[in-house]
């Protein structure tokens, strides 16, 4: 805040620039030293207000007019000094306990016009009740107010012998409004300043909050991706290559044909996580300017995930039912990377002999995923494993407000349903 407002001071000219820095420095050494500022303002009260009375006497006498010489008292030193020091030395507190401080200068200045004397050091109880407006209670505002009011009418009436009661009364109290209004101005404009300060803060946090929570979404979307490419690339790699150690010394060609899968599964989970790391690097960073990027998998890509499925050794069988190609392209990526968990599953858990029936089906806005083996229905394995992949098929489909579920079937073998809504965003309002 500090920054910008000194940058649009700066457009006004260099010597309000100067001013404003200037004044941010003296507030940084007023709150490291608060004495300082205070004793500085009652060395210039003294300097300016106290020392001439004391060279050249009080305004009852020295060189001041005649009618005020004999409307006012002369103090001897010794009581101006006394009365000098009650008035001045107060505003040592007039920030910490600005109440007190007026009540002290407000109890000598009334002392002092009782006596019939008047001193320019009475300046201090205009300063006091300006310290009182802008760091005092405002409840406490009326009653110095009120005391402000009979202090003036006390002075107006002490020097209506040489000044009209009202001339007196109107200047004085002008004089006080002007000190009191001063002092709400500079508290009311403070007060602005530290909310625009706190909702500036305020506004940093919840950026760093959203950019944090984007970081963290990303890390999962990031993470949801790995998983769903190296769990069912490496998955098809394991068995194929347990299928060809087996087939090595009854049929070689078989052997080599699992070779060969091998390698083209490796290639193709290769491709996959270059694109998805690719996108984490900022434009630049690749030798052409950025990474290639390649269209993500969709629903058109599930034929080739079931010929991969079925050269691993598992018979699957794959069918559409609806307008599948009309889908957007999250809602396919959605659909493939469901369907590649959930045969990622079956290869891990289910028999050779194994059969899937493999089912996607648009029927108006509800899309609906089925994955059924005929494998064992008790799923072997690391629960972590397999708890990892059914929270990332949940987390994909409640993107599309659909939910996943997963269990054995009635007559064997293992089931896993998806439905999504493809109703879209806000499409009611």
């Amino acid at each position: 805040m500090t920054s910008v407002t000194t940058d649009d001071i700066s457009g006004m000219g260099p010597l309000v620039a100067r001013l404003s820095r200037g004044g941010q420095r003296l507030r940084h050494a007023d709150r490291a030293h608060p004495w300082v500022l205070d004793t500085g303002v009652v060395l210039v009260v003294l300097l300016m207000f106290c020392l001439p009375d004391l060279l050249r006497g009080s305004v009852g006498n020295g060189d001041a007019p005649r009618r005020f010489r004999l409307a006012f008292t002369e103090l001897p030193v010794a009581g101006m000094l006394a009365l000098q020091a009650g008035l001045v030395l107060p505003l040592l507190w007039r920030r910490r306990k600005p109440m007190a401080a007026f009540g002290v200068i407000a109890a000598v200045f009334a002392l002092q016009w009782s006596l019939g004397a008047a001193l320019r050091a009475d300046v201090a109880l205009f300063i006091a009740l300006y310290s009182l407006a802008l760091h005092g209670r405002l409840r406490q505002l009326p009653w110095a107010g009120a005391v402000m009011a009979g202090a003036m009418l006390l002075v107006a009436v002490r020097a209506s012998s040489a000044v009209s009661v009202w001339d007196a009364l109107f200047f004085l109290l002008s004089t006080a409004t002007a000190a009191l209004a001063l002092g709400l101005m500079v508290r009311i404009r403070r007060a602005q300043l530290a909310g625009l300060r706190e909702r500036a803060a305020r506004l940093e946090i919840e950026r760093d909050q959203r950019s944090r929570l984007a970081t963290a979404t990303e890390r999962t979307r990031v993470a949801r991706e790995m998983h769903d490419i190296v769990g069912h690339n490496l998955s098809v790699i394991i068995t194929l290559a347990d299928a060809g150690a087996y087939a090595t010394d009854v049929a070689p060609e078989r052997g080599k044909e699992a070779l060969r899968l091998i390698g083209d599964t490796g290639r193709q989970a290769l491709g996959e996580l270059r694109r998805v790391l690719g996108v984490l690097r900022e434009a630049g960073d690749g030798p052409a300017g950025g990474p290639e990027l390649s269209p993500q998998p969709g629903i058109a890509d599930i034929g080739a995930l079931c010929a991969t499925v079925r050269a691993a050794g598992l018979g699957v069988v794959y069918r559409t039912s609806g307008d599948v190609d009309a889908l957007d392209g999250g809602v396919q990526l959605t659909v493939y990377r469901i369907v590649q968990e959930a045969l990622t599953n079956t290869m891990k858990h289910a028999a050779g002999d194994a059969r899937v029936h493999l089912a996607v089906v648009v029927t108006g806005a509800r899309l609906s995923i089925r994955v059924q083996d005929t494998g064992p229905a008790a799923r072997p394995g690391p629960p972590n494993e397999a708890g990892q992949g059914l929270v990332g098929m949940r987390e994909r489909a409640a993107l599309y407000g659909g939910t996943v579920s997963a269990g054995p079937t009635g007559g064997g073998g293992w089931s896993v349903e998806a439905v999504l809504d493809l109703t879209p965003q806000g499409g009611d309002r």
